[in-house]
């Protein structure tokens, strides 16, 4: 097999990528620790639940939203049950299931959390960008999404996968 090397325009977009990234992420990462006491990843559980029916979402379907492992968002949920902000409810239909429930205690830290947290992520990407690098910022990051999730198919912005998806009930 001959390896396809990158052309000297992909190393830079390549390596352009991967320093923003990690420099983004570390903004608001420090700025929600700072201002909430809370990890990003912790932030994006809580507004995962939020933006759902009931405020509750299966663990199974909440990992595949937000792009972890289970393992992972269990060690994060089990973080955030012992601070009063997510319970975890069984699944009557489905004895190996669970679900995530965002208590009145964790919205209400969410909702103290989200004003920094918009502003951080406006500071340090939005307002970098136009309007037009924002639309093309969707389709480029929209593609590779469906792409590594092998999704043939290309989507509107509204029927993006992690959009359209309906979770499963428990009921």
């Amino acid at each position: 097999m001959t390896t396809r090397w990158l052309t000297p325009d992909e190393q830079r977009a390549w390596r352009a990528y991967i320093a923003a990234t990690l420099l983004l992420e570390d903004a608001v990462d420090r700025q929600l620790q700072q201002e909430a006491g809370m990890p990003h990843m912790y932030y994006s559980i809580l507004s995962v639940l939020s933006e759902t029916p009931e405020r509750q979402l299966r663990m199974t379907d909440l990992a595949e939203r937000l792009k972890i492992t289970r393992s992972r968002l269990t060690y994060a949920v089990q973080r955030l049950e012992k601070d009063g902000l997510v319970r975890r409810e069984g699944c009557p239909t489905d004895k190996r299931g669970s679900t995530a429930v965002l208590t009145d205690e964790g919205m209400a830290v969410l909702e103290r959390a989200a004003p920094g947290h918009v502003e951080a992520v406006r500071t340090h990407l939005f307002d970098h960008l136009d309007a037009h690098q924002v639309a093309q910022l969707e389709e480029i990051f929209t593609g590779v999404a469906e792409a590594l999730q092998g999704d043939e198919t290309r989507s509107t912005p509204e029927d993006v996968p992690w959009r359209r998806r309906s979770p499963k009930s428990c009921s």
